[in-house]
């Protein structure tokens, strides 16, 4: 089983632009390179900014999934003046349960889509944080601005995946940009894992450099490159980490992770190792 993760900027292209046609070029990319299970991060459903889309249901048609779910983790536009509150309905809901009656809310969240049968779902929530840091969004196509931006509530989203060799947990997360929440949510999604059927496979942008969320987990890391800033990138955001042992089948030809600069967001996507779990 190959596992990937993405993170996809609202769909924007790093012209800053939303298309719906690079969308599906880059996850389709993902599928031939053979992903099996891929999660994603910045997802849109209903926003005005990405044409009102569902970005989750884009991304399943062109990976070919046969199961998906949507988490949102906002109703509203984050980073806008408008503003936007928690998400605190479950898989794929579009209204906000705190305030039922109103019509369907534009939300952004997390998402997992899998070519493999997913036998189970599992949700947990986590808490943002109060910090207020400094974000560089695009300028409808015309450069960046610098916006101060509240961090978000986060969530992690378990996909229990039918493998080859019995039930694989895949865990989506993405994780707070104040990196002591981030610490502290990894802690938590940690913690969470052990309730779930291993082995267990943690993919997201954990917003966390290098070997530190192999650090904080004990997990064994999957793929080692740098993904951010997608053009030049010159850290590693985004992991794809395992509690399952060593292959202790080893091939020379092996395929090892990758980061793959694809036409679409920041980052770029994590391909990890092709490993027998």
């Amino acid at each position: 089983m190959r596992v990937g993760t993405f993170n996809l900027w609202s769909g924007r292209g790093r012209d800053g632009l939303v298309d719906a046609g690079r969308l599906a070029e880059s996850v389709r990319s993902l599928a031939d390179a053979g992903v099996d299970v891929l999660v994603v991060q910045e997802v849109d459903r209903g926003q005005p900014r990405s044409g009102g889309a569902d970005q989750l249901g884009a991304v399943a048609e062109a990976f070919g999934a046969v199961d998906a779910r949507f988490c949102p983790t906002v109703f509203g536009e984050p980073g806008s003046a408008a503003g936007w509150v928690p998400a605190t309905a479950g898989l794929d809901q579009q209204v906000d349960e705190q305030h039922p009656s109103t019509p369907p809310a534009p939300s952004y969240g997390i998402g997992v889509v899998s070519r493999l049968p997913v036998l189970a779902w599992r949700l947990r929530r986590l808490r943002g944080s109060r910090a207020v840091l400094p974000v560089a969004v695009p300028r409808d196509g015309r450069g960046m601005r610098v916006l101060w931006v509240s961090d978000e509530p986060r969530a992690a989203l378990a996909a229990v995946v039918a493998g080859d060799s019995g039930p694989v947990t895949v865990i989506g997360v993405h994780l707070s940009f104040a990196p002591p929440a981030a610490v502290r949510q990894l802690r938590t999604v940690r913690r969470w894992a052990d309730s779930l059927p291993g082995p267990r496979v943690l993919a997201g942008d954990l917003n966390l450099p290098g070997g530190v969320p192999a650090r904080v987990t004990g997990w064994r890391s999957l793929a080692r490159a740098s993904t951010f800033p997608a053009a030049d990138p010159r850290v590693q955001l985004d992991h794809v980490l395992t509690d399952a042992a060593s292959d202790p089948v080893e091939h020379k030809d092996s395929r090892t992770g990758e980061a793959l600069l694809l036409p679409l967001s920041d980052h770029r996507a994590l391909v990890a190792d092709d490993v027998r779990l």
